[in-house]
């Protein structure tokens, strides 16, 4: 197969539309990591993605954005960082800290005082759909959909569709059996000539027969 004719993952525009991003490739802040070939689809400003769509994004915080492979990310998609967060265990939830002088004085640093909901995780080929907000800590696991305009605050299994404020269990995209297999497969790490192989089967909606022609392609058992 003639790798040149394969789409390139280091392109920010990797198709004539130009609102389509692969955001891999145009994000710089330590604390974001994007996995090959994920796209942020926008009309109006895809390469902004960092500033207009990870907020409150202090990476002296210590969080992360940690996004897979493979995953599209519709327009308004947002993921709100933990410094968004504002101290929930005293009787105020005012940040005087950050206002300097004898407020700033006479309470602990801003950062120190926030509660830590840790890293927000985005598994590989999750689909999340237009305006919809992924809160502090969430994970969503591989192969998930999120509906559009949900705001998601609790983990999300793979291969299970999610929506709403907040986002609930809607159902699951595949049979238990389906969906081990698929993540055993994990063909969002293939070669590049084996994935464009394949790709009429991730592609098939018959399900069970191909499920049957990727069981073909399982690494062996350990």
């Amino acid at each position: 197969m003639d790798m040149n004719r394969l789409p390139d993952p280091n392109a920010v525009f990797p198709n004539e539309f130009g609102t389509t991003c692969f955001i891999k490739n145009v994000v710089t802040a330590p604390n974001i990591f994007i996995g090959d070939y994920t796209y942020y689809d926008d009309p109006v400003d895809p390469t902004g993605f960092e500033a207009n769509n990870v907020l409150f994004n202090w990476p002296e915080f210590g969080d992360k954005l940690i996004i897979g492979k493979f995953c599209a990310l519709a327009s308004g998609t947002q993921f709100i960082m933990g410094p968004a967060n504002h101290r929930t265990c005293s009787i105020s939830t005012y940040p005087f800290a950050v206002f300097g002088g004898a407020w700033a004085e006479r309470v602990p640093p801003h950062l120190d005082q926030l509660p830590r909901k840790g890293d927000i995780v985005v598994g590989n080929d999750v689909w999340i759909g237009r305006n919809s907000v992924i809160l502090p800590g969430v994970h969503i696991g591989g192969g998930a959909i999120i509906a559009a305009q949900s705001v998601v605050a609790r983990d999300v299994p793979p291969y299970t569709v999610y929506g709403g404020n907040p986002a609930r269990f809607l159902k699951d995209r595949f049979s238990p059996e389906l969906k081990e297999l698929l993540l055993r497969l994990k063909w969002w790490d293939l070669p590049g000539d084996t994935l464009a192989e394949i790709l009429p089967l991730l592609c098939s909606p018959d399900l069970e027969a191909a499920g049957q022609a990727l069981a073909a392609y399982l690494p062996p058992d350990p």
